[in-house]
């Protein structure tokens, strides 16, 4: 591709000023001017990435899709579909996990039936985790989607977390495949409550980002 002639007053140009003395520069220097240039190029790709969201889907009865950042995929749990997490020095700070929900036959709407299932549910958290202790529950919204939360606190790897499950379902008549999410966090400054569990920090994403169908 031809260049563009450059008009006489706006030279000469910086790379005229310089190729001399480039090109009288000793081999070992080029290189490695080269290699500096090369690691930046690199470290500017990979601090994008680091910023740049990452994104989970799922397909099934009731696919679902959520992004996140700052939470790592790592090993799912027995019956869990995917499971993210944040951990400090090797210590659990801040868990996503979502698992299969399915509703027995029902009549009425799902805004109806999901208090009925959540007390079996919770029942089951209860023998899951040490320590567990109800701090509430009541209907939600994920998304504009009618949902159910259940909030807790519990000692999970000796150390007491706050807990938020949110029971979803797709938002069409009749549903009974979901999901269960479950989130857990360490008390902070920006979460002082389990009411408050991914309202801050980086659980925050994955719900605001969350959507089944």
């Amino acid at each position: 591709m031809a260049t563009v002639p450059l008009k006489p007053q706006y030279g000469p140009t910086l790379g005229t000023l310089l190729a001399p003395r480039w090109h009288a520069a000793p081999q070992a220097v080029r290189i490695l001017v080269r290699a500096v240039g090369m690691g930046l190029v690199a470290l500017a790709i990979a601090a994008t990435l680091a910023l740049w969201p990452a994104t989970y889907s799922h397909g099934g009865p009731a696919p679902f899709h959520f992004s996140y950042r700052g939470l790592y995929r790592t090993a799912p749990g027995p019956g869990e579909y995917v499971r993210i997490e944040r951990r400090a020095a090797g210590r659990l700070e801040d868990s996503f996990a979502v698992a299969p929900l399915r509703l027995p036959p029902y009549a009425g709407g799902e805004s109806g039936e999901l208090p009925l299932y959540a007390s079996g549910y919770i029942g089951g958290l209860g023998r899951k985790f040490s320590d567990f202790v109800l701090r509430g529950e009541g209907k939600t919204r994920v998304n504009t989607v009618p949902a159910y939360n259940i909030f807790y606190t519990a000692r999970i790897e000796g150390r007491e977390m706050y807990g938020r499950d949110v029971l979803l379902l797709p938002e069409r008549s009749g549903a009974r495949d979901g999901v269960a999410i479950e989130m857990l966090t360490l008390p902070s400054a920006g979460v002082t409550s389990p009411l408050e569990v991914a309202t801050a920090g980086v659980l925050e994403r994955p719900v605001e980002t969350f959507t089944i169908s």
